[in-house]
């Protein structure tokens, strides 16, 4: 091991070590990590999909990264990946770091959960509002929300699984950058898998409470751009929970989905120009994947 990256791991564990207490049944981030653990047919049937639509290169070249999670049965969670552990920039896929700190900070009594706040939280999902992701990062704080993506209750960010959520820069404003992610040095990034894991907890109610789990679920629906996931899913009679992400040639985008009886979770980051055009396609096989099986 290098000791740059040596360095980078001893740091976070010092971070983890300070941070939140975790419940008894909660469990640790490679744990988690393993709680989706591949479904051989699942996982058959997505690279199936991958290859119909044309996308071998992309995902051989690791520019296409995809987690599949059916949550229908919840007794038996499914899970495929495929490249789910290639950190890459991921544009506006991280605001979902200061959601998620932001609750936690007012359930411990450190922000006051007013219309305001909630307005801007919402901007900042469902309209990926810059400005006012930038105003939740200041009033949340880089270092509280590094502490909360890197903490055992959640590792979203987990260096023995490859990094995963980081959100090191905000977007735009007054004190934007703060730092890298230590792995990668990328100041938004993600994993489909880490990205997998907040929304099965998020549908499981464990992210925060139960509460502040269907709050944020709250926020997250109701989509106010008509893209990529959405756009694929228009006239399917789909309910969708999600967030996107767009930056020159990186799209993201990222949802739990309820289609009639199935419910599932799906996740996908690319580096390509046409990515845009690619999700809609994407979403429309996966969601055909989850609903005749």
């Amino acid at each position: 091991m290098q000791f740059g990256q040596a360095l980078a791991i001893g740091a976070l564990a010092l971070v983890s070590a300070i941070s939140f207490p975790i419940d008894a049944d909660t469990l640790s981030g490679v744990e988690q990590a393993n709680h989706l653990s591949t479904d051989p047919n699942l996982e058959q049937s997505l690279r199936g999909v991958m290859e119909g639509l044309g996308l071998d290169g992309p995902v051989a070249q690791k520019r296409l990264a995809v987690s599949l999670v059916d949550v229908t049965d919840m007794e038996h969670v499914r899970y495929a990946g495929v490249n789910d552990r290639q950190m890459m920039y991921a544009a506006s896929w991280p605001k979902i770091c200061a959601l998620v700190a932001g609750f936690e900070r007012i359930q411990g009594g450190q922000l006051e959960y007013t219309p305001a706040v909630k307005e801007m939280f919402t901007r900042m999902v469902r309209y990926s509002s810059n400005a006012d992701a930038s105003r939740a990062i200041r009033t949340v704080g880089f270092d509280y929300i590094s502490r909360v993506m890197t903490s055992p209750k959640y590792d979203f960010y987990d260096p023995s699984q490859n990094g995963g959520l980081w959100l090191g820069k905000a977007y735009g404003g007054p004190k934007d950058y703060w730092k890298p992610d230590p792995l990668h040095h990328l100041s938004h990034g993600a994993t489909t898998l880490q990205v997998a894991r907040f929304f099965l907890m998020l549908h499981e109610g464990r992210l925060v409470s139960p509460e502040y789990s269907a709050e944020m679920k709250e926020i997250l629906s109701k989509p106010g751009l008509h893209h990529k996931f959405v756009k694929g899913l228009e006239g399917r009679g789909c309910e969708i929970f999600r967030k996107s992400g767009t930056w020159s040639r990186y799209h993201a985008d990222a949802a739990p989905i309820k289609h009639g009886s199935k419910t599932y979770i799906a996740v996908a980051l690319m580096e390509d120009a046409n990515g845009g055009q690619i999700f809609p396609q994407l979403i429309q096989q996966l969601d055909d994947l989850i609903t005749r099986n």
